[in-house]
């Protein structure tokens, strides 16, 4: 599995890219807006951080296009600023339409705002490169998320399509536990989620156990 960040914070990226071996960053804007930058500053900046490596951008394209051939002028806008960026089209009708155009070029798409199995389905049967199932956002309103994940990747998976299942809007340490065994491919979490997940206390109550060992070790030295 790969993990990617979720976010638009320069500084969030670079640490994650550095420290935890991110392979990837997804976008949307919400979190540009959260960031207090611009579209063009964040894709300029992070262009610059990602170029000549295998590291994917996840971009998004204006929300309010609802037409299939604007979708797809946005799309070829954006991914001519870097080679790293993958953009990111509802998986509605008329943008599942405008993925099915671009499937043949060298436009990789990330079909998001994915939340049942057909919809991936038929993001996978046009071609996209990722597909963006959300999970955080269906438990905070109540859904259950039992085979929610595992139905995606079954879907998409089981016919032989090339489509990644990139598990979004993870909120905290369970729902990744939930992605991993589904078998998603990748999952995109944010800074601080990332954060908690490495914070757990029984990692922090163990080092205080050995921490005491450790020194009573050195006082037994002592003695001698």
């Amino acid at each position: 599995m790969k993990l990617f960040l979720d976010s638009a914070k320069i500084e969030e990226i670079t640490y994650a890219i550095e420290k935890w071996g991110i392979e990837g960053v997804t976008s949307n804007p919400k979190h540009i807006k959260n960031s207090g930058k611009t579209m063009e500053y964040f894709m300029n900046e992070v262009k610059n951080i990602v170029e000549g490596t295998d590291i994917t951008v996840s971009v998004e394209i204006n929300p309010h296009l609802n037409n299939a051939e604007e979708m797809l002028k946005e799309a070829e806008k954006i991914a001519g600023i870097s080679k790293n960026f993958v953009i990111k089209i509802p998986a509605t009708e008329e943008g599942l339409y405008a993925l099915k155009k671009l499937s043949g070029t060298e436009i990789k798409v990330n079909a998001t705002l994915v939340f049942n199995s057909f919809q991936a389905l038929q993001a996978a049967r046009m071609g996209a490169y990722y597909i963006s199932p959300f999970l955080g956002w269906r438990e905070e309103r109540g859904e259950t998320n039992i085979n929610y994940i595992s139905d995606i990747v079954n879907a998409v998976h089981n016919y032989g399509f090339k489509s990644q299942v990139l598990v979004a809007a993870i909120r905290n340490a369970k729902q990744i536990t939930e992605a991993i065994n589904a078998k998603a491919d990748i999952l995109t979490a944010g800074f601080e989620v990332y954060k908690n997940a490495f914070g757990t206390p029984y990692t922090k109550m163990g080092l205080e156990i050995f921490s005491e060992a450790w020194d009573a070790i050195k006082k037994q030295g002592e003695l001698k």
